[in-house]
């Protein structure tokens, strides 16, 4: 321990970052969390290397950074990678989105106040800095000076107030609860400050890459817009075509203020059939799968000559929801019922050969440094429980209908939940529909948008750096509430969550959620996965999201 940088460097912080620190020197976080922690509060990466310097810790755990394809070798300019990536289930409109596909595709144009850092975490990008007051009420960010849109208009606050008034006018899922219209101000041209609703120690994550709506947008874009016909963005790429049903391309922004790409062009080829795709990158017509399945995918694992597998532990999950408020789940042990008879670590091991980790009914992942793992215990099959919950809430001959998407393995967990709940005597019907039709049904014919309309499905959810977008709009919000889920202890709990700032106060307000979801089971969440990428060797300095972006300014091919 060097006492004497240490000192020096705690004596520069305010009280939150000195307890991180804190807690990084005691080994009660790991390398990774403090890097994640410290990136969310704005603290640069010269710093957290400084404190992880003066206070040397051995607890990084090994393999390959998340969020990267490894330490790039040396590349050349010029050519075009080509990509494949389920086609979006809608327009390009990047305040109302709601799938992978879409979010992959506005990412090449537009872009975030905070994009895609080291190690998984958020990092600079139209925002250069951010720091908030005492409380976590307020937090004001210093804007990217030089920066222009494609149309040649200069980037500037105004830009960045206009897009949170029309996130928050159009109930962004993430924001819900954290920002009210107005709520954005421009301190000058270069700087925006942010008064919220309440003390939010996560709101850096919530105008990031991992809010794929958050996306900035010029301050006269028009809700409804679509980012095809509307071409802009202040990203690395310019879009040149693009047809929803078979792809789009871009071509290199000389303009962009993060410099010159390597790449000249970047090919998208929609494909919804995970198969194919895998053939396709073996047989060379595409250069990256944006993200592969574990099972079909052996090939590109068992070649590491030439295949990169990126795998990000992450908290992507599936939420099998069961409404509350009306039809036949409204009883919550019915809804026990349901989830005790699944076979959770036979779900992880068959769909992902044991590439993920079993989950417990809500969706605070163990990869989250405030995951309380003794708040309540694991919930495990046992069908004579099941059968004994359903005859306790009067229940016999249960029937009900699962709709779910045709996407990833989603097909698969919809036939082994119908088999799992025969066990205890419910008849499980299933109805998996394309991508197109689940979504256009789940997230726009219904109000309040995307609260999913039938009682029991199943529906897929991206990897965020915190919580706070599952939590706020699956469970205290409305926004994607599925299950139609409202219970006051949760929402008390979730506002303890948002006005924490220190860790020990995070843990123990998840803590509190983490036992009313698996209490109350809105939904039934079996496991947590790996998300897993594949690129060809013969390309380098890829970086993805988990959250279906894939990012090319750094990438090119090997020379």
């Amino acid at each position: 321990m060097n006492y004497r940088i240490y000192d020096r460097l705690r004596r520069a912080s305010s009280p939150l970052e000195v307890d991180l620190i804190e807690s990084y020197a005691q080994g009660r976080v790991t390398r990774r969390d403090f890097v994640r922690r410290g990136a969310l509060l704005g603290l640069s990466l010269p710093f957290l290397k400084a404190v992880m310097g003066a206070a040397p810790q051995g607890n990084l755990r090994p393999g390959t950074t998340p969020g990267t394809s490894a330490a790039a070798p040396a590349l050349k300019d010029g050519g075009t990678v080509k990509v494949t990536v389920q086609k979006p289930s809608g327009p390009l409109d990047p305040l109302a989105m709601a799938d992978l596909g879409s979010y992959g595709i506005v990412a090449q144009s537009f872009e975030h106040l905070l994009k895609l850092g080291p190690d998984g975490t958020i990092g600079p990008g139209l925002a250069e800095s951010w720091e908030m007051n005492a409380d976590g009420s307020e937090w004001t960010f210093k804007l990217r000076q030089g920066v222009t849109w494609q149309s040649g208009a200069p980037f500037t606050a105004d830009d960045v107030v206009a897009t949170m008034d029309r996130l928050t006018t159009g109930g962004n899922a993430a924001l819900g609860g954290v920002l009210k219209t107005g709520g954005a101000k421009a301190a000058d041209a270069n700087t925006v400050v942010f008064t919220l609703e309440g003390p939010n120690g996560q709101f850096p994550a919530l105008v990031s890459v991992f809010n794929a709506q958050a996306v900035i947008t010029p301050k006269d874009w028009v809700a409804g817009s679509t980012a095809d016909a509307k071409r802009d963005g202040t990203g690395p790429w310019k879009m040149v075509n693009y047809d929803q049903n078979t792809g789009a391309t871009f071509e290199r922004n000389d303009a962009w203020w993060g410099g010159k790409t390597r790449l000249d062009k970047v090919e998208w080829v929609f494909n919804n059939d995970s198969a194919s795709r895998v053939s396709g990158l073996q047989g060379g017509a595409v250069d990256a799968i944006v993200q592969i399945d574990v099972l079909g995918s052996e090939g590109l694992q068992a070649d590491s000559a030439n295949f990169k597998i990126i795998s990000l532990r992450t908290a992507t999950h599936r939420q099998i929801w069961m409404r509350n408020d009306t039809g036949q789940f409204t009883d919550k042990r019915v809804r026990q019922a349901l989830a005790m008879t699944l076979d959770r670590e036979l779900m992880v091991q068959q769909l992902f050969s044991g590439q993920g980790e079993v989950a417990n009914d809500h969706p605070i992942a163990p990869v989250y440094q405030y995951f309380d793992a003794a708040a309540v215990p694991q919930r495990t099959r046992d069908i004579e429980g099941a059968k004994k919950l359903l005859a306790e809430a009067g229940v016999s001959g249960l029937k009900a209908t699962m709709f779910a998407p045709e996407l990833n393995e989603i097909p698969q967990l919809a036939e082994l939940v119908k088999q799992n709940a025969a066990e205890a005597g419910i008849d499980i019907t299933l109805a998996v529909e394309s991508t197109d039709t689940f979504y256009n049904e789940w997230c726009l014919t219904y109000d309040p948008i995307c609260d999913g309309g039938q009682e029991f499905g199943i529906v897929d959810y991206g990897h965020r750096p915190t919580p706070d977008t599952y939590l706020n709009a699956a469970y205290a919000t409305g926004e994607w509430n599925s299950a139609h889920f409202k219970n006051d202890a949760f929402n008390a709990a979730f506002k303890e969550y948002q006005g924490a700032l220190d860790l020990a106060a995070l843990t123990a307000a998840c803590g509190k959620m983490q036992k009313i979801a698996n209490d109350e089971v809105p939904y039934a969440i079996p496991y947590f996965y790996n998300y897993l990428s594949a690129h060809s060797t013969k390309v380098a300095g890829i970086q993805i999201s988990a959250l279906g972006q894939m990012f090319l300014d750094q990438a090119g091919f090997v020379a």
